[in-house]
């Protein structure tokens, strides 16, 4: 089992994997999502029965999450349990928080479940976070002549922010949220540049290309996505993944947002703190300009 897998917690992992499973493997994981405390105390053949499948399909499903057997996802889920015991995290509810959200669910349990699941995501994605893969992106960002950042959907929104995040600091970076502007711009680069990749999924092809032709023009690519194991991962040098939080309403990219921010933001503060003096002069020259966009109160007659 890679790194990136084994350091999850076991729910993160599933909603994580859950994308990419088939129907009946799928079946089963929705289900050990929805009350994982009942499905620790539930025999394998007993879960196939409950979720329409078989006990077969139960072996597939823990192999396909990088486990050796149904005891060790009943192990994992018993551990995770135990940590949020310990810690109180129950959303100050009497009953366990799932990622549904029913019609009928008040105001408050909609608050906790959507809180619950981004700390959860927030912790799992911190907890896992390849330290050694942050620090050499930022330090390929630091000393990139011009930096490109791809995205499309959801992940342009993130593309969009990074760019306007590493400006902001004096860095030479630029979001393209477009295919064929993308390419081109990746066609230009040279081995002094950077390219960052952002797709939840790891497979959009809108942002696996130009990926692609920036490692062939030799630029050091950074890969941000929540898949390791995804085409766009594998095409970078340098890997980091966030972890989604998917609740009713909010699926894919939409659940992965704040967890995706996070790694944005600790790259973003790892690079201001390289290029200190740059960066430190960059905020400072431009601290005034929201100040005078602000719009001024109305004096009362």
């Amino acid at each position: 089992m890679d790194r990136d897998r084994e350091t999850l917690m076991i729910t993160a992992r599933i909603r994580s994997e859950l994308p990419t499973l088939s129907g009946s493997l799928r079946k089963v994981g929705a289900y050990v999502l929805a009350d994982p405390a009942a499905v620790a105390e539930t025999s394998a053949a007993d879960l196939g029965r409950r979720t329409g499948t078989s006990q077969a399909t139960v072996t597939r499903f823990c192999q396909a999450l990088g486990l050796e057997t149904y005891q060790r996802l009943l192990l994992e889920l018993a551990k995770e349990q135990g940590e949020k015991d310990h810690e109180g995290d129950t959303g100050g509810q009497d009953r366990p928080l799932g990622p549904d959200i029913g019609p009928d669910d008040d105001l408050e349990h909609l608050i906790s479940v959507v809180a619950h699941a981004d700390l959860q995501a927030l912790r799992s994605t911190r907890d896992q976070l390849d330290r050694g893969a942050l620090e050499a992106a930022a330090q390929a960002l630091a000393r990139a002549r011009r930096i490109d950042v791809y995205g499309v959907g959801g992940s342009g929104i993130l593309a969009r922010e990074t760019e306007a995040r590493l400006f902001g600091i004096g860095m030479p970076a630029r979001g393209w949220t477009e295919v064929h502007a993308a390419e081109t711009s990746a066609a230009l680069l040279t081995p002094a540049d950077a390219a960052v990749a952002l797709s939840h999924s790891g497979r959009t092809r809108e942002v696996l290309g130009p990926l692609r032709l920036a490692a062939e023009r030799g630029a050091t690519t950074v890969a941000v996505t929540g898949d390791p194991r995804s085409p766009v991962a594998q095409a970078a040098a340098v890997h980091l993944t966030w972890t989604a939080a998917e609740t009713s309403f909010r699926r894919g990219s939409f659940g992965a947002r704040h967890s995706a921010l996070l790694i944005l933001d600790c790259l973003y503060a790892r690079v201001a703190q390289l290029t200190y003096d740059r960066a430190t002069a960059s905020i400072a020259l431009t601290a005034h300009i929201s100040e005078e966009h602000a719009a001024r109160p109305r004096r009362r007659t």
